[in-house]
């Protein structure tokens, strides 16, 4: 047996024997949590729950609010008496978030809409307007480096050359490019080179080079005219649509939206005002039914003791449990989900106020109880071309239009006019005086002489075969413009049915709300006459009878409230249907006044694109706007001048 051999035997034999001692043990299998005291970094500290270090204060609105209302007597409380015009003012002052009593601005409040979402979207540094203008801003590079080369040279002329290059160089490299709306691209560059080496050949040991060049690029086909550059910025990707005008009408977008976060908030301004009046008077009704109640039961606890007919067990527990019924019905008035402090509640909250100051907000305002009238027509034709969303729909289908246009400009090749001029110079120095008998004293000297010049001309040509990207970026833009043409179709028609709901309801909740003021006058003649009655003690059973009329005007003045409510709330929704809501409430939408700064600004700017020979040949080129347009002025309803009698309410508002 040779030694490699039984070297070989002792390694199998050595590995057998470590394998037998150490067992057939399997691998565990790796687990990212280990059930042991020695627990990852990950496990102990980046994944458990912490604080952030912030410092946002707290709300002093929200963090000052005192002790709830719940069952305290509002006749006890002072009042804070508020008219419509005022809660709608005050809502708008403090309103820097656009509230909504259905909106979820705790769970979900990047979907909140806030009064800065307009200058967000006008200055977002990718898709916004001033990125926009930014794309024909002038661009300023520099670059100055230096370097050190030592290297040794193969070569058998050691007397001549060295053996070892050395070496120092210094390159400043500075331009400034400029690109016009037209798509041409102007630049002006200079780059000097330092160089110091030991090659003997060399008639300065130090010298310096460089040359100034200016270059004119013009794009003939794709990318060029100012159509294209104000639609699609200086780009030729398909698909891409980021210039002037469309930033722009993403703006007046984010403006409509706020606009609805208004009209939004006003809506439910007004809902919440008239619900508070209601609740006060369903409040008043069944304090009255209590007071009635209490009366009634009284007057039976009086024939009770002297012992008159209608006084026993009988009559009096059925008197003191529609007592009972009237006081649980005053506590749910008062503090239950839809009581007077909930109400209360609400219109503080689209105010902006705290829930609760140590005053009680009054209506002070009468609701509408007058005849509307409107004119169907032209109520129709301002739902169908003033609605904020109809305005932000068209808007959307302005920038497809624009889209489609610069969508088929693309769909050509790309061919590039470009020229380019060249000063080069050559120096034994970078700057010196002038050295008529030498023309290399200087690099500044051998650029002003302008010895050697060297220009160039010529066409840039690509093309892709078949265009596939654009065709394709074309029929997009294509079926996206019939697509929201479709949806602005479909919203018209949603609107128009909205606005016949809202005009039927108008109707609807006039004619009720007089069915419900006879219905109460009859209900109070008919507890009347019971409770005559039971002066007289006429009757089987004349307490159940009193009783009965006492819920069932309680129950026809509630109803009286509610209708009287539903028509002013539903005049409110035939505005908000018909566009005219900012209008109907006196809110009038415009812009800060510009500073000095940004005038100047125009004005400068308005120089320099009009031409001073003649300012009469400006144009406007694809006219995206029609001009300025006020939400605020559709006209308003015309309201009868008669009051019906039969509607005069005799309850006076508390």
């Amino acid at each position: 047996m040779t030694n490699r051999t039984r070297v070989r035997h002792w390694i199998v034999s050595g590995c057998i024997a470590v394998s037998c001692v150490s067992g057939c043990r399997p691998t565990e299998r790796f687990r990212a949590w280990r059930d042991s005291s020695e627990v990852s970094y990950f496990q102990n500290f980046v994944t458990q729950i912490e604080y952030p270090d912030v410092n946002v204060p707290i709300s002093p609105t929200a963090a000052k609010s005192p002790m709830p209302l719940s069952v305290e007597n509002p006749a006890e409380l002072p009042s804070y008496e508020l008219t419509l015009q005022e809660a709608i003012r005050e809502s708008l002052q403090s309103s820097d978030v656009l509230r909504s009593l259905g909106g979820q601005v705790v769970t979900a409040p990047t979907g909140q809409a806030a009064k800065f979402d307009v200058a967000l979207t006008d200055l977002n540094p990718q898709i916004g307007t001033q990125a926009a203008l930014a794309a024909f801003d002038a661009q300023v590079t520099s670059q100055l480096f230096w370097a050190k080369n030592d290297r040794p040279q193969n070569n058998n002329f050691a007397l001549i050359f060295p053996l070892a290059f050395n070496q120092t160089t210094g390159n400043y490299i500075n331009q400034i490019q400029k690109r016009t709306a037209t798509g041409a691209q102007f630049a002006l560059r200079t780059n000097v080179l330092y160089d110091n080496n030991n090659n003997p050949t060399r008639i300065f040991r130090t010298d310096f080079t460089g040359f100034l060049e200016a270059e004119y690029r013009q794009p003939l086909m794709a990318g060029s005219g100012t159509t294209y550059n104000r639609i699609a910025g200086p780009t030729t990707v398909p698909g891409q649509y980021n210039g002037v005008l469309i930033t722009r009408i993403n703006t007046d977008i984010s403006l409509a939206d706020f606009e609805a976060g208004v009209l939004r908030l006003i809506n439910d301004v007004e809902g919440a005002y008239w619900e508070l009046y209601f609740t006060y008077r369903a409040l008043d009704t069944v304090v009255n039914g209590r007071d009635a109640a209490l009366k009634t039961w009284q007057v039976v606890n009086d024939k009770k003791r002297v012992g008159l007919k209608g006084g026993d067990l009988g009559p009096e527990s059925e008197a003191r449990a529609n007592y009972y019924l009237f006081v649980g019905q005053v506590n749910d008035a008062l503090a239950g989900q839809s009581g007077l402090y909930a109400a209360e509640q609400r219109l503080r909250y689209v105010m902006g106020l705290p829930p609760t100051d140590g005053r009680l907000i009054k209506p002070s305002d009468q609701p509408l109880q007058a005849e509307v009238s409107f004119d169907w027509q032209a109520s129709l034709n301002d739902a169908l071309t003033r609605r904020v969303e109809i305005r932000r729909q068209e808007w959307t289908i302005k920038r497809r239009e624009l889209e489609l246009i610069a969508s088929r400009l693309n769909k050509r090749p790309r061919l590039d006019a470009l020229t380019q001029y060249r000063w080069r110079g050559l120096g034994d120095h970078l700057v010196g005086g002038r050295n008529p008998n030498n023309q290399f004293e200087s690099l500044a000297q051998n650029f002003t002489e302008g010895n050697f010049q060297e220009w160039q001309a010529g066409f840039d040509w690509n093309y892709a075969v078949g265009l596939r990207q654009a065709s394709a970026a074309v029929r997009h833009a294509q079926l996206n413009l019939a697509k929201d043409m479709t949806v602005l179709q479909e919203q018209q028609l949603r609107i128009s049915h909205d606005l016949s709901n809202a005009s039927r309801q108008i109707s609807r909740s006039y004619v009720q709300m007089q069915a419900n003021f006879n219905r109460k006058m009859a209900d109070l003649d008919y507890l009347e006459t019971k409770e005559n009655l039971l002066k007289v003690g006429f009757g089987e059973n004349p307490i159940f009878f009193v009783g009965q009329a006492q819920q069932r005007l309680a129950i026809s003045e509630n109803n009286f409230s509610r209708s009287l409510v539903d028509y002013n709330l539903a005049v409110r929704d035939f505005h908000r249907e018909k566009g005219s809501l900012l209008a109907y409430n006196q809110v009038n939408l415009s812009e800060d006044a510009l500073d000095s700064a940004t005038i100047q600004a125009a004005y400068q700017r308005g120089r320099h694109f009009t031409p001073r020979d003649n300012p009469e040949e400006v144009t406007v080129r694809n006219r995206v706007s029609q001009g300025p347009m006020n939400p605020s002025s559709v006209g308003l309803p015309i309201a009868t001048e008669s009051v019906p009698t039969e509607l005069v309410d005799p309850i006076q508002t508390p």
